[in-house]
């Protein structure tokens, strides 16, 4: 796992609120239960049927019983439980998570979300993330900046089928955390270490502003 992951996840476990219900998608924002703080009483759900996710287990110490909705191992803290999808998809219908982490082909400055079809690939589909998009109090958005061949995954419109129209709340990348404003636009308020905003401009399609009191070096 590249340290570009692991920096987002660090960051991103700093947004969660005690006392919250999350959800962590597959892929890079599992990993955000791994940098949950000690003193947080947070429970983590996964969409597969499963409340109560703890950190990934020691290695050769997992349970083929226990996985998210990515197949890879879990804990369960003390209190965790699983159950079928019908329980799971209730929870996040009814509004009882307060925040998803969400992966993404590409998201652009309105908040659009492409995350489960390439065209011409053979793909798993979207699975939970329609209904997480709209059933989540607050969506984040954890991906890479840039894709392995270097494009902005940023982009000024998407181009791949849309998962969620304007559900984005933020963005969060290894290089900078966008926010959305009450007025539904995208802002640039934190800058990664060893990136400037001229940096982030380069590399970042979407339209954003920068917030007068944008923090470099932030993370």
């Amino acid at each position: 796992m590249n340290d570009a992951k692991h920096v987002i996840a660090r960051r991103a476990a700093a947004e969660i609120r005690d006392g919250e219900v999350i959800n962590l998608g597959i892929g890079l924002p599992t990993l955000v239960a791994n940098y949950v703080p000690p003193d947080l009483d947070v429970i983590i759900q996964s969409e597969n049927g499963a409340i109560g996710v703890g950190p990934d287990p020691a290695p050769h110490c997992s349970d083929p019983s226990y996985a998210n909705a990515g197949g890879q191992p879990i804990t369960l803290i003390p209190g965790g439980s699983c159950f079928d999808s019908a329980a799971s998809f209730g929870m996040i219908r009814s509004g009882r998570v307060d925040a998803t982490f969400l992966g993404t082909l590409q998201v652009d400055g309105q908040g659009n979300i492409a995350s489960y079809e390439i065209p011409g690939k053979l793909v798993a589909g979207m699975g939970g993330a329609m209904d997480l998009l709209v059933g989540a109090r607050t969506v984040y958005i954890l991906t890479e900046h840039c894709s392995k061949d270097g494009k902005p995954k940023l982009v000024g419109h998407c181009t791949l089928p849309i998962t969620g129209a304007a559900e984005a709340d933020a963005i969060l990348t290894e290089r900078a955390l966008f926010r959305r404003s009450s007025g539904g636009e995208l802002v640039l308020e934190e800058v990664a270490r060893g990136f400037s905003l001229d940096d982030i401009a380069e590399c970042t399609e979407m339209a954003y502003v920068v917030s007068p009191a944008v923090k470099i070096g932030a993370y």
